[in-house]
Formats: structure tokens, C-alpha cells, sequence
């Protein structure tokens, strides 16, 4: 595994030498409502998202092109079975690789506060003990079969009452022992392949450019190694993004990316070395997926 790694990140790093600003910063952006786009010239095909807690969406919004639909997660839960949990994972890893899709938007492991929560289906409890250990096992099924997950929603996106603009004080304990409670225990546990950053704000700051949290607690202090993407529709700053910490402005074409970050660089006003830092974390999305060429998949695709 070792081998492996040093391979995957010396083919990243092959694949970001070869790129310039225009293309780094494109590929920080969807190229639409689903998909990252390709570089056929590294190697690097099209990775493509789907929303999925309870099954896979794809890139259709038709009913010609169903999908197996499991239990809500509140009902799996409900099992107090991580085990299960990670056989419906891999399930939905087979579901995934039928449709096409390299990453799963899943699993939403935020907490139920409220009786009111329109979206509490998708996600499993209002503890945050049993909903790390349920979506530990949700993450690590989904990936045995070599499709990414990102965790959803970091963090304290727990009602949908003006989730767009609401910012959530919390204090310190509850968020440490409440709100990252889960996505602490899933980081250490599973490893997910992505995080989704929340519409919301947290005392002062929107998350998608809260730097404290994205920075500092998810990558500095946990070590998490994926990538960063936004809710649809949540990245709003181009610098403040880049600088808190988000990798994936989704959906595209048009997002605060793109051709708005090359421009911020050569303005001056965002750093080409963060844009550097953000593309070496998408690339390490399609190589641990297969599909980038030279990288070994994070899993085989015999296994």
C-alpha cells in the first residue's frame, strides 16, 4: 500500500506540472450540474457526483433510469448495526458503477434537532455516537467498491429553516461534542474520499469559507486527506472559498471558480500555490476512483 501511495502522489504531481492556471482553475469548477471535467491530455477522464442516501440518483432526473431504493438512513440506524450499514455501502458502491458514477453525496450524518427537520430522512440520529458509527460503516462499504463518498453536511446543518443564510452560534462544547462529534469519528474510522461543505454559516463565518473548521479541525487536526466540495449552490467568495479551504465549487459551468479564480490569481488577489494545494486534492479524487491514468485505484477493479 505504501508502493502504491508514493505512486499515486508522483502521478499527481506529474499531472499538475502539466497543467496551466486556466485549466487548474477549471477543474476546481463543474463543468455541470453532475461532473468534474476532463483533461484528456493527463489522462484524466470526467469524474461524475450523485446524490444518494437511501439509493443512486445519476445524472437523469427521469424514471426510466431507476435505482435500487434502500431503507431511509433513520431506519438503518435504527438497526445499531454498523455492519449492515456497510453492506447497504457496497451495494451502493455496485449501484454506482452501474450508473457510471465515480462519487456518492453521501451520507448525510448531520443531527436530528428537531422534529420539523424537513430533510431528517437522510440522515440517522440525534446521536451523535450512533450516527458516527452508522455512517463509518455507510463510508467504508460505499468505498470497498471503489466509489468515493462525501460526508454531508460540515457542519451544524441540522434544519432546513433559511439554510441558505442562517448562521448557527454554537458554543464550543456542543460543537465538539454535538455537531463534529460524527464527522470526527467517520474521518478517523473510515476515511472518506470527501467532505460536503454546508449552506449554513457557523458563528460568523459561511462554511464554505470557514477556514477554522475546513483547515484547522477537518485537515489540521484530523488529517483528513480528501477533497472539499461545496453544497449546490453554496460557494459565494471566490477568495474567501480558496482561502477557507474549499476545493469544488459545484454546480458549474458557472461557479465562484473557474475562470473567476484565474482571474483572481492574476489579479493578485488568491494565491496560484492554494489553487495548487485544491487541484492535488481533486486529482487524488479520479486516481483513488480510476480515473486517472497511471494511478492505482484505491481498489482494483477485479476486486
Amino acid at each position: 500500500m505504501a508502493d502504491a501511495n508514493r505512486d499515486t502522489a508522483a502521478v499527481v504531481e506529474d499531472a499538475l506540472a502539466r497543467l496551466d492556471l486556466d485549466t487548474k482553475a477549471r477543474l476546481l469548477a463543474g463543468q455541470d450540474m453532475w461532473s468534474l471535467p476532463a483533461v484528456p491530455a493527463i489522462g484524466l477522464a470526467s469524474v461524475v457526483m450523485s446524490d444518494g442516501p437511501i439509493g443512486v440518483r445519476g445524472v437523469r432526473w427521469s424514471a426510466d433510469d431507476p435505482s435500487i431504493a434502500l431503507p431511509s438512513p433513520t431506519a438503518l440506524a435504527a438497526a445499531w448495526d454498523p455492519a449492515l450499514a456497510r453492506t447497504a455501502g457496497r451495494l451502493l458502491a455496485q449501484e454506482a458503477r452501474r450508473k457510471g458514477v465515480h462519487v456518492l453525496l453521501a451520507p448525510t450524518v448531520n443531527l436530528h434537532r428537531s422534529p420539523l427537520g424537513g430533510r431528517h430522512f437522510e440522515a440517522y440520529s440525534e446521536d451523535p455516537y450512533l450516527t458516527g458509527a452508522i455512517g463509518a460503516g455507510y463510508v467504508a462499504g460505499v468505498q470497498d467498491g471503489g466509489v468515493a463518498t462525501t460526508v454531508k453536511h460540515f457542519v451544524a446543518n441540522d434544519a432546513e429553516t433559511e439554510r441558505f443564510t442562517v448562521d448557527n452560534k454554537v458554543s464550543a462544547r456542543a460543537l465538539r461534542e454535538l455537531y463534529l462529534a460524527p464527522f470526527e469519528a467517520i474521518v478517523a474510522k473510515a476515511r472518506p474520499w470527501g467532505v460536503m461543505s454546508a449552506y449554513n454559516s457557523v458563528n460568523g463565518s459561511t462554511m464554505t469559507e470557514h477556514r477554522a473548521l475546513q483547515q484547522g479541525v477537518l485537515r489540521g487536526e484530523w488529517g483528513f486527506d480528501g477533497f472539499l466540495v461545496s453544497d449546490w449552490l453554496a460557494a459565494r467568495n471566490t477568495v474567501r472559498a480558496l482561502a477557507g479551504g474549499l476545493d469544488v465549487a459545484m454546480p458549474g459551468p458557472r461557479t465562484v471558480y473557474g475562470s473567476a479564480l484565474a482571474a483572481a490569481v492574476r489579479a493578485g488577489e488568491a494565491a496560484e500555490s492554494d489553487v495548487d494545494d485544491a487541484v492535488r486534492r481533486v486529482l487524488l479524487l479520479p486516481a483513488r476512483v480510476g480515473a486517472l491514468e497511471g494511478a492505482p485505484p484505491a481498489v482494483a477493479p477485479a476486486d
